[in-house]
């Protein structure tokens, strides 16, 4: 199989910077390689000494950077879930209006690398796992903070349809349910997607995110954008209600 990783960080060459560069870089190529094995090939089925050849050390050397396989599995999520906030906040904070900014999140979630690709696979396929507590103390750190990750990313989408709602860009709802339904129906892409399958991200894309606007009420199904309610219109259905 062909590796995701420059030959010079597989070689473990040391940086400028001595043994420390090359420690956390090899760190890093140990990252890349178990996204990438389990990714493709599932974490269950990834042996420990596959990754540690692919990164050209022994198999006990990779206990000095991870206590485990699912130790490294639960950086890997972690690392991922980040990711997605870092990118999420970044297109939020370029947009005033919300009906842009949901746009523009939504089509930003599909513009990734392969083994960006990989690392979602993984933190879907797996994400039951971070449910489970563990008895090691770096394990249980390492899947303590993927799970916070989860839940902060799924507050800040709740934060953000409040403000849609509050806008009447979109219709009232419960936010957490909402961001909930939204992020679920767009996980479901990372249980089937292969790179280089039947299908490219930008057709998945294509399918998705008018869905995905769909279900918060921007627009509909075909694209149509929905007039947004004005707060008088809001007020007299509460009334009513």
């Amino acid at each position: 199989m062909s590796s995701v990783l420059p030959s010079s960080n597989r070689q473990g060459r040391p940086g400028r910077d001595g043994n420390a560069r090359s420690s956390r870089s090899k760190r890093a190529d140990i990252l890349a390689t178990a996204t990438e094995y389990f990714g493709r090939h599932g974490y269950e089925h990834t042996k420990w000494a596959d990754i540690a050849a692919a990164v050209g050390v022994g198999s006990t050397a990779l206990y000095h950077y991870f206590e485990s396989k699912l130790h490294c599995l639960y950086e890997i999520q972690a690392d991922a879930v980040q990711a997605n906030s870092d990118e999420f906040e970044r297109i939020v904070a370029e947009h005033d209006d919300f009906a842009d900014a949901l746009t523009a999140v939504m089509n930003g979630a599909f513009d990734l690398t392969e083994l960006e690709v990989l690392r979602n696979r993984v933190l879907v396929a797996e994400q039951n796992l971070v449910g489970v507590q563990r008895t090691s103390p770096r394990e249980e750190e390492a899947r303590r903070l993927a799970r916070s990750r989860i839940r902060d990313l799924e507050f800040a989408w709740a934060t953000f349809l409040t403000r849609g709602m509050e806008q009447g860009a979109i219709p009232q709802a419960d936010p957490r349910l909402l961001a909930r339904a939204i992020l679920g129906l767009y996980n479901s892409v990372w249980h089937w997607y292969r790179p280089k399958g039947s299908m490219s991200l930008d057709e998945v894309r294509d399918f998705y995110v008018p869905r995905c606007l769909a279900m918060a009420g921007l627009t509909s199904v075909d694209g149509t954008r929905l007039k947004p309610e004005t707060p008088r219109k809001r007020q007299r259905r509460v009334a009513a209600a």
